[in-house]
C-alpha cells in the first residue's frame, strides 16, 4: 500500500513586491536581481498575518480538491522555520483554524528542506497503519527575519505555503523518501538569533554565504536525486517532472545538467515567488497540478536542500 498525494494547495499573500520597488529600497535593480537569480518578484505578508494564516488558506485549497473534511485528517505536519510563536506548533494552531482535533499535529524545522523531510515523515507514519488522511504543509514567512538593507539576501526571499493531502492508495503515490542532515555546515546559512530572558540575542536574520551554498546545493540535490532513483530501479530518463527547491534559477539549471535533464521537464515558480524556503516545494507542485502538466502514472522527483545543512528527495508515481 502506497501512500499518494490527493489534493494540492497555495496561500500567498496578496502584497506582491517587484524588483523595481525593491530597488528603491536598496542598492539593487531588477536586472542585478534577474540575471542572478531568476526571481522578478516575491509575496510579503501583511503585518499580522502569520505562517498559520498562509498555510490555513493553502489547506483549505487541499482539502477542498482531495474532498477530505478537516474531521477526517488523522495528521498535520507543518513544515516551518518562521513559526507563528516559540509554542504551541503552528500545525497545532493551524489544527484548530481549520476546526479539526483529536489527530496529531506537530512542526518540523529542516528549513527549506522542511516540506521534503515532512512528507517523507507523513509517508513513514502511515505506512504504521494507523493514519489515513494526513496533511503535510510548508508555510514561511522570511520577510520577518530579513535584513532589508543587506541585497545580499532580502531580494531572495518571500512568503507563501504550500499543501499536500495524502491518502492510502494500492497502486500509486509517494515511492521513496530519503533524508540527510550534516550540521557541520551549520553557518553557512543561519539565523544565529535567540530569545533569552524576553530579549533577542545574537542576529535575528538571516545570514548566507551564497557561493558555500551554491556548491553544496548543486551537488547534494543531484546526489540524493540520483540515491532514490537507484532505491526503485529507475533510470534518469524516468523522471517526468523534476521539483525542486525554488532557490534561484542558477542552482536549478545546474541540478537538472547534472540529472540530464531539459529545463522543459522541471517547474519554475522562482521567478514569481523568490525563494519560500519549506514553502517553496508545494508551492510549485500545485502549479503543476493544477495546470494540468503533472498527469497519472507520472514519476515525479522533489529535492530540497536548506539550512543545517539538510536535504533530501521524494519520489513520487502520480
Amino acid at each position: 500500500m502506497l501512500n499518494r498525494i490527493i489534493g494540492t494547495g497555495s496561500g500567498l499573500p496578496a502584497r506582491v513586491l517587484s524588483n523595481d520597488e525593491l530597488a528603491t529600497r536598496v542598492d539593487t535593480s531588477d536586472e542585478w536581481i534577474t540575471t542572478r537569480t531568476g526571481i522578478r518578484q516575491r509575496h510579503i505578508a501583511a503585518p499580522g498575518e502569520t505562517a498559520s494564516d498562509l498555510a490555513l488558506r493553502a489547506s483549505r485549497h487541499a482539502l477542498e480538491m482531495a474532498g477530505i473534511d478537516p474531521q477526517d485528517l488523522d495528521l498535520i505536519i507543518v513544515a516551518t522555520s518562521t513559526p507563528d510563536m516559540v509554542f504551541p506548533s503552528t500545525a497545532c494552531i493551524l489544527q484548530h483554524k481549520l476546526g479539526a482535533k483529536g489527530g496529531a499535529a506537530f512542526d518540523v524545522q529542516a528549513v527549506c528542506s522542511g516540506f521534503v523531510y515532512a512528507l517523507g515523515i507523513a509517508d513513514a507514519m502511515m505506512r504504521g497503519g494507523t493514519i489515513r488522511h494526513a496533511l503535510v504543509v510548508g508555510a514561511e514567512v522570511f520577510s520577518r527575519i530579513l535584513d532589508w538593507s543587506d541585497r545580499g539576501t532580502c531580494v531572495l526571499f518571500g512568503d507563501g505555503a504550500g499543501a499536500a493531502v495524502l491518502a492510502r492508495d494500492a497502486s500509486r503515490g509517494i515511492l521513496s523518501a530519503h533524508l540527510h542532515a550534516d550540521g557541520s555546515h551549520r553557518g553557512i546559512l543561519c539565523v544565529p538569533g535567540q530569545i533569552d530572558s524576553g530579549a533577542v540575542t545574537g542576529t535575528p536574520y538571516v545570514h548566507m554565504e551564497g557561493n558555500a551554498v551554491f556548491k553544496f546545493a548543486v551537488r547534494v540535490l543531484a546526489e540524493v536525486a540520483e540515491e532514490a532513483l537507484a532505491a526503485n530501479h529507475l533510470p534518469k530518463s524516468a523522471i517526468d517532472w523534476l521539483i525542486p527547491h525554488q532557490a534561484n534559477t542558477r542552482i536549478i539549471e545546474a541540478t537538472a545538467k547534472k540529472l540530464d535533464m531539459p529545463m522543459s521537464r522541471v517547474v519554475l515558480t522562482v521567478a514569481q515567488h523568490g525563494n519560500t524556503s519549506a514553502a517553496s516545494i508545494p508551492l510549485a507542485l500545485d502549479q503543476a497540478v493544477r495546470d494540468g502538466r503533472i498527469q497519472a502514472g507520472q514519476h515525479v522527483m522533489m529535492v530540497g536542500v536548506g539550512g543545517g545543512f539538510t536535504w533530501g528527495s521524494v519520489l513520487i508515481k502520480w
